[in-house]
């Protein structure tokens, strides 16, 4: 068993239920103030066409288009309002939240549901009739989730719909898992609760392998791992999960002052707090310097030259991981004595294998010759300066050429 499954063994088992853990540290649950403190007094209810799941929304809905958040829930309870304080809280503001499971129910959730819960919301906007339609911003979804729940946020972070990303008090379990650090390629932030929590040393190792470039905020609370959440309003996790929101999913770059930059507002609080890659107004171009550290598996193909005429760049291939039936491959892009704008890799796989996923690139196709170019974050590079992006493969990866382009 790795080092991370034997800090985090105990992860799910310890957190059923979630108060249990509060109660432990000395916290007495205590009821959330009706409604929540924003401006749209909030409430949960359930729908028939989206079973074993709790909706937290504003009991009259406001005329602004409202965000999303899909949440997993601690312990992956199917009671949906094991954080119902908080995400009442949210939704208060004037966001749709929904949380895996019904309303106390009892089970067990998995990261299916929050996909689920995005598709719900999507079709509810755009039905004719719906409570809903055209009162949801889709364009604007976060997914995120508590312990258990925050791996399950984790799983689907890749869908194209996902803004951003909030694990709360969460990492994962294996290093093997680490490939879905690697296919992250919007905003990220981990709100944890201090060297006390039981996921805090996980939480850590993640950040640290966090693609070059991505925005990441990272937040440390001294509370241990049963967090804020049953507290009125879900607490000081609560308020901060709320500004973050505000700022990624509405744009509202007051609450984003609490994030950004040495003085931040949570820098001057009792958060420890890290940034990387964080600006007000948007995404930077990456300004953290690649990974030293060499990949697992040597390049199975050698840098290869652009076309003359075109800013020069160099790619490398390599395969990270193989087994039966798949692979994981990275692609490392230099540019050469001249910046880049942006870039473009030729990839030609060989017979019978294919893209399942990819991560910090935009792909073209999935077999034969896929053509691969930069995300908005990592396509502007400094003379000599590296980037990468990776991919989960079907078949087996050995022997792809690669070719870069630069624009």
């Amino acid at each position: 068993m790795s080092r991370r499954s034997k800090i985090y063994a105990a992860l799910v088992a310890a957190i059923v239920p979630a108060t249990a853990v509060i109660v432990t540290l000395g916290a007495s649950p205590a009821g959330a103030a009706i409604g929540g403190s924003g401006p749209y007094p909030a409430d949960y209810e359930t729908s028939a066409s989206l079973a074993n799941h709790t909706i937290f929304r504003p009991q009259t809905l406001p005329a602004e288009r409202l965000p999303i958040l899909v949440w997993g829930n601690g312990g992956c309870s199917a009671n949906g309002l094991s954080q119902g304080n908080f995400l009442r809280e949210i939704a208060s503001h004037g966001f749709l939240a929904i949380a895996n499971g019904a309303p106390n129910g009892s089970g067990s959730t998995s990261a299916q549901m929050l996909t689920q819960s995005i598709d719900w919301a999507v079709a509810e906007n755009s039905r004719q009739g719906s409570k809903y339609y055209g009162k949801l911003d889709t364009s604007k979804v976060a997914v995120a989730g508590f312990s258990c729940g925050g791996l399950e946020a984790y799983a689907v972070s890749n869908d194209p719909r996902v803004t951003t990303t909030g694990i709360f008090s969460s990492g994962l379990l294996n290093d093997a898992d680490d490939y879905q650090l690697r296919r992250l390629t919007k905003p990220i932030a981990y709100f944890i609760g201090g060297p006390s929590d039981i996921a805090y040393p996980n939480a850590i190792d993640d950040w640290g392998k966090l693609p070059a470039g991505l925005p990441a905020f990272m937040g440390n609370l001294n509370v241990g791992h049963g967090g804020t959440y049953d507290q009125p309003n879900g607490g000081e996790f609560g308020r901060v999960a709320v500004l973050y929101l505000k700022w990624r999913l509405k744009g509202d770059t007051t609450a984003g002052t609490n994030f950004v930059g040495t003085d931040c507002g949570l820098c001057r609080s009792q958060w420890s707090v890290q940034q990387k890659n964080l600006t007000l107004d948007g995404d930077p171009p990456p300004t953290t310097p690649p990974p030293t550290t060499s990949p697992t598996t040597p390049p199975t193909t050698p840098p290869t030259t652009p076309p003359s005429g075109t800013p020069a760049c160099t790619a490398a291939y390599a395969v990270q991981d193989q087994w039966n039936s798949g692979f994981v491959a990275n692609v490392s892009v230099t540019a050469g004595s001249t910046a880049l704008t942006g870039w473009r890799v030729t990839l030609n796989l060989p017979n019978g294998a294919s893209v399942s996923s990819m991560w910090n690139g935009v792909n073209s196709g999935t077999s034969g010759t896929v053509t691969v170019t930069n995300q908005s974050y990592n396509g502007r590079l400094a003379a000599g300066q590296t980037t990468s992006f990776g991919f989960q493969g079907a078949g087996n990866g050995g022997g792809a050429t690669v070719t870069c382009t630069g624009i």
